[in-house]
């Protein structure tokens, strides 16, 4: 029999071998004979896919780029409960150890080998490690090498950060699903709340979540999620940081979800976003390097922030104002393609120049590019777009799924009326709202910026801030005939009135004739002064575009951007000085080092005299002209307006430019082709397509008195040279034989 010293000894062997070994094996990995650790460099600047963040100018999220949803804070900016429901959940003993928990790592192996489950033995560190440095497909003793690696790492994060700062990277670490990576996204896009400001059983779910997101992800298993999100609360009273009562209270609660998945199509500014990351942003990064990587920026990982200029509320003023309008615009469009034989295209369209449209549009397409790729025949491919096939479309009532051919949905898509909206302050050529179209996800194309249209009768005050830069006064008078301007290939080119008005050979001021956009005057003052110096006095107001140096130009045949046509009459409401318009303030990187700011450009076009008088002449358009109907009880605006209103051929194109001292804005409403329009002028021009955006936007901005934009009076100059008469009520007396303005048809919706 033997002694019971040998069975002591015995015991004690079997007890310490294992920790023998355990140490032997960290000895082991510590010398790297299992391959490389991670260097301190990387332990303390860990890789991670950091989204670029753009702000607007009153410090609201537009929206992000990414890789991976995530938007680093700090521990300060947590939630207490977030803290304290994942300690209580995955580390009780987090602030007492270094890293391992031994009392947990000793319990979890006992478990192991009695067979009973006794709980994880991971600390949140060794988690986080295992974030920071994933494992691959492993082999069961690869597995437990990689394990040891974990520990290894785990103590050396426990010396390199304070405990707050791990508990803040492993939550800016965490993958919570649904393109909701780290504690900021996850609070965002499930309950609509910044992760400093989450209730007690939103943050109990998101923790829960950290056992296995997949396992319990709220969308899919809402059931699941809410038990064991009732384990975390439990676990919360277990170790002092929920009281019982109120803990029953919170399991009985629902989930209480405000699902909101981020999409590069959702949220405010969309048009503006898309804008500023392909045309601007990209291209910015390709010229500065990221120290870190000695590699170019990249937004979808470097965690820049963006400070746009763009104003939430005014933005979101400006959508409302656009959809509202284009709802009930497009109302009436459908219903007068009820009635068009080549709906949606005008009805004197013939059908060689729709196949020829329709043909474009195919081979601009995605689906022809794809499989002209692919190896397909132009024939080939056009027999596919002609084969039925299920689909969501587009529908003011939102989308629908039907049954269409390809090329019938492309038809379909051009019986939507499209439009482009911009706002900004003369003074600082800061942007403040941006609209590209009416469906960022069904209509990608930017109307603010990138298209470009006919403008109509908009270019008129280029024209006549020219005679007025010349020293001809609003009151000046013009006898009203038609004028004939000979061109250079020795023809003689004579505008008629837009609507078949004769000339009355009456004497009429320049400010009557723009407020009535006359034709025959604005001939007139081009013939006066010739193409080429219309065209040099518009690309110093800021238009960019290609100005063609022909008679015709005067009544705005040129196609100029939404962008353009703000920012050039801007300079009128800026007395006389033309500042570039800018949307972007400053470029920060990930922690906050500002990269680089922007100022814009400007120049003085005109004096601030002149400037002046040209807003007096631009407010006869809205007191008794083509924009009068601001002042009516739609819109109720009476403060001091300038703008102009403009109308293409066959009205193709409809727009407003509106001044007020704070705010300029311009909206431009069209078919995405031009044989697509509306078949009267009543329903067609500029005062009914454009003009109720921006009556809409300014009614609203002006309701938000916390916007503080004022309905004060444009400033007027203190010596005000006497020879620029603006009062010309005296000429103006008489009404103007054949004029009366157009029926609105929006005036009883």
């Amino acid at each position: 029999m033997k002694k019971p010293g040998s069975y002591i000894k015995w015991l004690w062997i079997l007890l310490l071998t294992p920790l023998l070994l355990i140490y032997l094996m960290v000895t082991l990995v510590v010398s790297g004979l299992f391959g490389e650790l991670p260097k301190v460099d990387e332990l303390l600047n860990p890789k991670n896919n950091l989204a670029t963040v753009v702000y607007s100018g009153d410090l609201k999220i537009l929206g992000k780029y990414y890789s991976e949803n995530r938007v680093n804070v700090s521990y300060a900016q947590l939630d207490e409960d977030v803290v304290n429901a994942l300690i209580a959940t995955e580390d009780a003993r987090f602030f007492e150890h270094n890293g391992i928990d031994l009392k947990a790592l000793l319990r979890s192996m006992s478990g192991i080998f009695t067979g009973g489950s006794k709980g994880g033995g991971s600390t949140i560190t060794q988690q986080l490690a295992k974030m920071m440095f994933p494992r691959r497909k492993l082999s069961k003793p690869e597995l437990i090498v990689q394990k040891m690696k974990e520990w290894v790492i785990a103590t050396k994060l426990e010396k390199l950060y304070t405990k707050e700062e791990i508990l803040a990277l492993y939550l800016n670490k965490y993958d919570f699903l649904n393109l909701a990576v780290g504690i900021k996204s996850a609070a965002q896009i499930y309950f609509n709340r910044g992760q400093d400001s989450l209730k007690i059983e939103q943050a109990a779910m998101l923790i829960g979540m950290a056992k296995n997101s997949s396992l319990f992800n709220p969308i899919r298993f809402e059931e699941r999620t809410k038990q064991r999100r009732n384990v975390v609360l439990n676990q919360m009273v277990k170790y002092g940081y929920l009281e019982q009562k109120k803990c029953d209270s919170l399991k009985a609660l629902p989930l209480g979800l405000s699902f909101r998945p981020e999409d590069h199509n959702d949220g405010l500014a969309t048009y503006f976003r898309e804008y500023l990351r392909d045309n601007f942003l990209e291209n910015w990064c390709k010229k500065h390097i990221n120290p870190e990587t000695q590699k170019p920026y990249n937004i979808y990982r470097d965690g820049l922030k963006i400070f746009t200029t763009v104003d939430s509320r005014m933005q979101k003023y400006a959508e409302e104002a656009v959809n509202e309008h284009m709802s009930e615009l497009q109302k009436m469009f459908s219903k007068e393609c009820l009635n068009k034989r080549n709906a949606p295209f005008a009805w004197n369209v013939n059908k060689q120049e729709i196949d020829g449209i329709m043909n474009s549009s195919i081979k601009r397409s995605d689906r022809y590019r794809e499989l002209k790729a692919q190896g397909l025949t132009h024939q080939k491919i056009l027999e596919t777009f002609h084969k039925p096939s299920p689909m969501k479309v587009y529908s003011l009532r939102g989308e629908i799924d039907t049954i269409l051919t390809p090329y019938d949905s492309i038809r379909y898509y051009k019986s939507f009326l499209q439009t482009g909206f911009m706002a900004m302050e003369p003074q600082t050529g800061y942007v403040k709202a941006w609209v590209g179209g009416i469906n960022h996800k069904h209509f990608k194309y930017d109307h603010v910026k990138v298209s470009k249209r006919q403008v109509g009768s908009t270019f008129k005050p280029f024209v006549y801030a020219l005679a007025i830069q010349e020293g001809l006064s609003p009151c000046h008078q013009v006898p009203n005939v038609r004028t004939c301007i000979k061109t250079e290939t020795g023809e003689e080119w004579c505008p008629d009135n837009s609507d078949g008005m004769k000339g009355t050979g009456q004497m009429i001021t320049l400010k009557k004739a723009l407020a009535l956009s006359i034709n025959f005057v604005t001939a007139w003052i081009m013939k006066q002064y010739g193409p080429h110096a219309v065209a040099n006095l518009a690309h110093r107001l800021g238009v960019t575009s290609e100005i063609p140096e022909v008679p015709s130009i005067c009544l705005g045949t040129p196609d100029i951007s939404v962008y353009e046509m703000v920012a050039a009459n801007s300079t009128f409401a800026n007395k006389g000085t033309y500042i570039q318009p800018t949307f972007i303030t400053r470029i920060e990187d990930k922690n906050g080092k500002v990269l680089e700011e922007f100022i814009p450009k400007s120049d003085e076009v005109f004096s601030e005299e002149k400037a002046y008088v040209m807003i007096q002449l631009m407010q006869g358009v809205v007191q008794y002209g083509t924009g009068a109907r601001l002042r009516g009880s739609r819109f109720k605006l009476t403060n001091q307006i300038a703008g102009k209103t403009g109308t293409t051929q066959q009205n193709a194109d409809g727009w407003f430019i509106g001044l007020t001292p704070d705010l300029a804005a311009g909206a431009w409403v069209g078919g995405e082709d031009r044989s697509i329009h509306f078949n009267s002028i009543v329903e067609g021009q500029g005062a009914s397509m454009a003009l109720p955006i921006w009556g809409k936007f300014f009614k609203k901005v002006y309701e938000d008195k916390k916007l503080k934009v004022t309905k004060g009076d444009f400033p007027r100059p203190k010596n005000l040279d006497p020879k620029f008469e603006i009062d010309c009520s005296k000429y103006d007396n008489e009404p103007i034989e054949g004029l009366s303005e157009e029926a609105n048809p929006f005036d009883n919706l």
